[in-house]
C-alpha cells in the first residue's frame, strides 16, 4: 500500500510540478515588472508659509496606456482647506479617475495635479500620501481588529483621534455594542461587518490620520440616507482644516458642497452650487430629476431653469 502511495503521489508531482512552474514565471513577471509611479529624484516640500490643504487641479488631462483617447480632459478647479467639492455624472464619465490622480495611483499625462503650491509628482510618495486620507468606492480592511484598522496610519493616531473619527464617521455605536469593543476582530477584507459598516470603519480609518486633503470615492453608497446625512453634518462640522473632495452618485450626498463639478465623458459641463445647477446645468438636471422629487429639489412650478415646466421624476435610489 505504501508503494502504490508513493507512485500515486509522484504521478500527482509530475501533473503539478508543470502548473506551478507557469505560476511562478507569471508572478516573477510582477515582481519584475518596473514601477511606472516612482519617487523624484528630488522631492519637494512646501514652504512653512505655504498654503496648507489646498488641492488645484490645472487643466488636467489623462489616457490610459494603450487607449485612443483622453479619459479625463481640461478639467481644473481649487479646493481650498474647509471647503467641500463634489464631483457627480454618469457612470463612465472619470470620477474615479479623476481622484485617483490625487494620492498619485496614476499620473496625468497633461496638466498637473498640485497640492500645497506644488505638483504631486514632486513630492515623496510617502510624504503626498501622510497628507491625503484616500476613501475608495470598495472600503478595504485588514485582518486585525477594529483599533488596528483605524490606527493603521501609524503611531501618529492616539487613542482619542481614534474615537473622535469614530464618532465623525458614525461608527461608534455597532463598534460599542460589541463585547470586544475596539478590540473586536475583524477579518480579512471586513467580511464579517455589514457593508454600511465596512464603509463607516474605512472613513474613520481616514479621519484618523488627520490629512490635509479628504477623498471620499463614493464612499456613501452603503449608507442609508439618515447615517449619510448624520456623516456629513459631522464632516462638515468637525472637519474645518482639510480639503475635501467627494465623488458620489446620490444628489443628496453633495448636494451642500461648496461647488459641484459635473463630468460628462471626462469633460466638466457643469460648475458651481447646487441651486447653480440645476438652472445652468440640464445634465445636472437630468440626475436630480431622476432621484429627487421636484418638492425636494424646489422646483416645483419653477419655470427659469431647463425643464422646470415639465413633471420630475420622484425616483430615489442610485444611477440612472
Amino acid at each position: 500500500m505504501q508503494i502504490v502511495m508513493a507512485f500515486m503521489i509522484l504521478t500527482m508531482v509530475s501533473v503539478i510540478l508543470p502548473r506551478a512552474e507557469v505560476a511562478a514565471e507569471r508572478i516573477q513577471e510582477v515582481v519584475d515588472c518596473p514601477l511606472s509611479i516612482c519617487d523624484p529624484a528630488r522631492p519637494k516640500l512646501p514652504a512653512e508659509d505655504a498654503p496648507r490643504g489646498e488641492l488645484t487641479f490645472r487643466d488636467v488631462s489623462f489616457q490610459y496606456p494603450d487607449a485612443r483617447r483622453d479619459v479625463i480632459q481640461g478639467v481644473s478647479f481649487t479646493t481650498h482647506p474647509g471647503q467641500v467639492t463634489g464631483i457627480i455624472g454618469s457612470t463612465g464619465s472619470g470620477k474615479s479617475t479623476l481622484v485617483q490622480l490625487i494620492p498619485r495611483l496614476y499620473d496625468v499625462t497633461g496638466g498637473g495635479v498640485l497640492l500645497d503650491g506644488i505638483d504631486v509628482r514632486d513630492w515623496s510618495l510617502s510624504e503626498l500620501r501622510r497628507r491625503i486620507g484616500y476613501v475608495p468606492q470598495q472600503g478595504m480592511l485588514f485582518s486585525g481588529t477594529v483599533e488596528s484598522n483605524l490606527k493603521f496610519a501609524g503611531d501618529s493616531v492616539t487613542d482619542d483621534d481614534m474615537r473622535e473619527a469614530a464618532r465623525v464617521a458614525q461608527a461608534t455605536d455597532f463598534i460599542e455594542d460589541r463585547a470586544e469593543g475596539y478590540d473586536a476582530p475583524i477579518s480579512q477584507g471586513g467580511t464579517n461587518v455589514s457593508g454600511g459598516q465596512r464603509q463607516r470603519l474605512a472613513i474613520a480609518r481616514a479621519l484618523a490620520k488627520r490629512p490635509e486633503v479628504l477623498v471620499f470615492d463614493d464612499s456613501f453608497s452603503a449608507l442609508d440616507y439618515a447615517t449619510d446625512a448624520r456623516l456629513r453634518t459631522e464632516l462638515a462640522r468637525s472637519v474645518t482644516d482639510a480639503a475635501v473632495v467627494v465623488v458620489a452618485q446620490r444628489i443628496a450626498t453633495i448636494m451642500h458642497a461648496d461647488e459641484i463639478i459635473v463630468l460628462d465623458e471626462g469633460h466638466v459641463v457643469g460648475r458651481g452650487t447646487h441651486e447653480e445647477l440645476l438652472r445652468s446645468c440640464p445634465t445636472y438636471l437630468e440626475i436630480a430629476q431622476s432621484q429627487l422629487s421636484a418638492e425636494e429639489l424646489g422646483l416645483a412650478g419653477s419655470r427659469d431653469c431647463p425643464g422646470g415646466d415639465r413633471p420630475l421624476s420622484s425616483t430615489r435610489g442610485g444611477e440612472r
